[in-house]
């Protein structure tokens, strides 16, 4: 069994996972809502099917891909890193992109880790890129 995840406005299928990934998916995306301090735009119809407010939920992608990008903190890097190349992928689908995957991004002065130093933007955003296309190539529509 799957599901989909359907542009609301032009309802092109954005992808169409297996039941327990998109149901998984959808969960991760309500739980970092306040992460992105925005709406996700993703909407349950509950009978196998998602609805994307594609303008919304583009937004709600790149507020998360510019908080992982100017944060430093391994760990919050690490749990963003497997949401977002699905979800940059998505928007890519509906023929969007994500402007923090090009723009100039500065250091946060939140989720920093002290241990650690490294913040290279230019080479995280040219990761996160490569990620979303290697996980839209297994992404069936």
């Amino acid at each position: 069994m799957s599901q989909y995840f359907k542009n609301a406005a032009t309802r092109e299928t954005l992808w169409n996972p297996a039941t327990r990934v998109a149901q998984l998916f959808f969960r991760m995306t309500e739980a970092l809502t306040p992460l992105a301090d925005r709406p996700c735009g993703i909407v349950d119809l509950e009978y196998d099917e998602y609805a994307v407010d594609i303008e919304a939920y583009a937004d709600f992608v790149d507020a998360l891909v510019t908080r992982y990008l100017a944060s430093n903190h391994t760990i919050l890097k690490g749990m963003l890193g497997g949401y977002l190349p699905p979800a940059i992928a998505m928007v890519s689908r509906s023929g969007r992109t994500v402007a923090a995957l090009t723009a100039s991004i500065e250091r946060s002065n939140e989720a920093i880790s002290l241990n650690v130093d490294a913040f290279d933007p230019p080479a995280e955003q040219r990761v996160l890129i490569e990620a979303a296309a290697q996980a839209e190539r297994s992404m069936p529509l």
